[in-house]
């Protein structure tokens, strides 16, 4: 076995690509704490600290093959320290605008109960204002609007004209429209 501890920076990058497990773990025991520092000064927590340290160890290994150090290999690491740092904070400050604009923006949760209620009254009216149609018109309405027939299937069905069935729906929408004027104002209203 070899005493990596003995070696310098250079012939530890130079071994590992031969032996990455061993020298690898002497990477790791010489430059840990070092690393967790340079983080830490930075970012003050050590849940993040130990996190970016791991990921540049982590990154090191799965990297060990085509890894091409320039500089020496505390430069190496601490500049990946301060790059994971940046990109921590800028994870931070998005979250943060994130939180701070969904706080900021006015309560547009949707009411369910609120609109079920509303949904619920609105059905009801409309069910009684198209009991008072008259009976054929009230049987053409119907068959448009909740069994989704056409003009032409309606006036087969009632073996009437397809103008009479686009009277009936002329005559009964005419009624609606007035009927639920006030209503279309308050939703459209409340979108505002």
């Amino acid at each position: 076995m070899r005493k990596y501890a003995e070696l310098s920076d250079e012939d530890l990058l130079i071994l590992f690509q031969e032996d990455g497990e061993g020298v690898f773990k002497e990477i790791y025991n010489r430059y840990w704490s070092q690393l967790y520092s340079a983080a830490y000064r930075r970012v003050k927590s050590r849940e993040v600290s130990q996190e970016i340290v791991q990921d540049i160890f982590t990154s090191l290994w799965i990297h060990r093959e085509e890894l091409n150090v320039k500089t020496s290999l505390t430069g190496y690491l601490l500049t990946a320290v301060k790059y994971r740092v940046l990109n921590h904070i800028e994870k931070e400050m998005v979250r943060r605008n994130y939180r701070a604009l969904i706080l900021d923006m006015p309560d547009q949760s949707p009411n369910f109960t609120e609109e079920a209620v509303f949904y619920d009254d609105l059905n009801s009216r409309l069910e009684l204002e198209v009991s008072q149609f008259s009976p054929k018109c009230k049987e053409v309405f119907e068959l448009s609007r909740k069994s989704y027939k056409s003009n032409k299937e309606i006036a087969d069905l009632m073996n009437i004209s397809v103008k009479t069935v686009e009277n009936h729906l002329t005559k009964a929408l005419q009624i609606l429209r007035v009927q639920f004027k006030e209503v279309m104002i308050l939703v459209i209203y409340s979108q505002l």
